[in-house]
């Protein structure tokens, strides 16, 4: 026993040793790089990144910064963000057409811990920074060392709560080459606000117990890029072209005067002090006009430059970066786009925003490791992820669309020769666009309310073939 200690010590001092040297390791790394990038032209001796005013590492801090404080930074990440979980996620079984257990316990599992609302914010939260966690509150927690331990025997889930980078650092890494968790995660330090009583509350946490987000993905599967990394020198640039311009509004609204002291005037103590009184409620104050006599005053000329154009520069490459298109990372028009191919190429960004990121590395592993754990059923076919159609028709274009077709029937039917021209299954595929499934159920309704009119009666008969007769 004597022996065994110290031995499990040294090994545990080992492993501490191996995990900091993996984090700075990661440090060193990025920062060598940001290095490298400042010092890229005239042999290095002009370090650009410097000159221009952009920092070299940057770090969640200065993410969350842009983000909170920045509305062009709050749209790059909100909007892709929103508009991905809009309407209602669901999961279903392949080639099921009955409602089955599994998609059930989904739709109440979903509904009970608010899951669309979390994965939303998980999503902005995870683009903030390099990765994003989802805890999973299990049942069977008795005391905050029990979040230390793996997830084992029947649980039910309690809660869910998405946390950045900055609220849940990894702490300890899988260092042995022979785990299928190498250089993945094995503990995290979580910490967040108590809603109840607005104390921080500090936990260490088994990686059983999270979901571990990571977007847009190159060597490592731990880390990715933060969304506001490559756009970050341009969000500084919009910054100094907004501030300047507010500032330049504002010095050249109010000029400044350079005074010009006669030649035969004397400025007393009494002078200057009221001269200064003046100067002073001019520029902070309500003051209009300088009164002085001995002095002459001369308004400086006002500059002020349209920055529109500097500002668009910034505003295209931050939308060729993002794949957001200008209008929408503007706000412009509410939506209603002047072009139809700006909103096409969005929902194609959002379509494969979901295919590639939202499904296979938030839904997915979330509903399968429920699976493992037995809180979902387990689905008897393979299942997949149900979105609402992001290219289907609103209702005002539905309407605008029907009062189109309806008008081309009009003139269609009121024309004596038109079918002579045109047959009618051709006018309303090719003309209405109808789908010939909409055609031939069209022409099934007709049959139907044909046989379904009521027989002539014999005074009915009676009085039309009275107006045959007159004809």
């Amino acid at each position: 026993m004597q022996r065994t200690t110290p031995t499990n010590n040294l090994a545990q001092e080992v492993h501490e040793l191996q995990n900091r040297f993996m984090v700075m390791s990661t440090i060193a790394s990025r920062f060598g790089l940001a290095q490298q990038m400042g010092l890229q032209t005239f042999g290095g001796d002009r370090n650009i990144m410097a000159v221009l005013g952009y920092p070299l590492v940057l770090t969640f801090r200065d993410y969350f910064a842009r983000y909170s404080r920045q509305a062009i930074a709050k749209a790059i990440i909100d909007r892709p963000a929103k508009r991905t979980w809009k309407g209602k996620v669901t999961l279903v079984e392949v080639n099921d057409a009955k409602d089955t257990a599994f998609e059930a316990a989904w739709k109440t599992l979903s509904e009970e811990l608010k899951l669309k609302s979390a994965f939303s914010r998980l999503d902005r939260l995870t683009g903030l920074g390099r990765y994003g966690v989802l805890l999973l509150g299990f049942s069977g927690v008795n005391k905050i060392e029990d979040y230390t331990t793996p997830v084992t025997g029947a649980v039910k889930l309690m809660y869910v709560r998405p946390l950045s980078e900055d609220s849940a650092k990894i702490t300890v890494y899988d260092t042995e080459p022979s785990s299928d968790r190498y250089g993945k995660p094995v503990m995290y330090s979580l910490s967040f606000t108590d809603s109840t009583n607005g104390n921080t509350v500090s936990l260490n946490v088994h990686f059983s117990r999270v979901i571990h987000v990571v977007d847009d993905i190159l060597e490592s599967e731990v880390e990715g890029m933060p969304r506001l990394q490559s756009v970050f020198n341009n969000l500084l640039n919009i910054e100094k072209i907004e501030g300047g311009d507010a500032e330049m509004f504002w010095k050249g609204a109010r000029p400044g005067y350079q005074g010009t002291v006669d030649k035969d005037f004397t400025l007393t103590p009494d002078v200057k002090a009221d001269l200064k009184e003046q100067i002073d409620e001019y520029e902070h104050g309500l003051r209009r006009m300088l009164i002085s006599k001995g002095i002459d005053y001369k308004a400086l000329a006002q500059e002020i430059a349209d920055p529109s154009k500097h500002l668009d520069i910034q505003i295209q490459i931050i939308s060729a970066e993002t794949n957001i298109p200008k209008r929408i990372l503007t706000g412009s028009e509410r939506g209603e786009l002047s072009s139809g191919q700006d909103a096409d190429e969005w929902a194609s960004f959002i379509q494969d925003r979901r295919d590639e990121y939202a499904a296979p590395r938030i839904v997915c592993p979330f509903a399968d490791y429920m699976i493992k754990v037995g809180i979902l059923p387990k689905p008897t076919k393979e299942y997949t992820v149900q979105w609402e159609d992001l290219f289907a028709p609103s209702e005002a274009q539905k309407a605008d669309v029907g009062v189109k077709r309806a008008t081309a029937l009009k003139e269609y039917t009121t024309n004596p020769t038109a079918a002579m021209v045109i047959p009618e299954a051709a006018f309303m595929e090719f003309f209405l666009g109808l789908t010939p499934d909409q055609i031939t159920l069209i022409n099934q309704m007709s049959a139907e309310q044909v046989r379904n009119e009521p027989d002539i009666t014999p005074e009915e008969q009676a009085i039309l073939d009275a107006q045959n007769i007159n004809q």
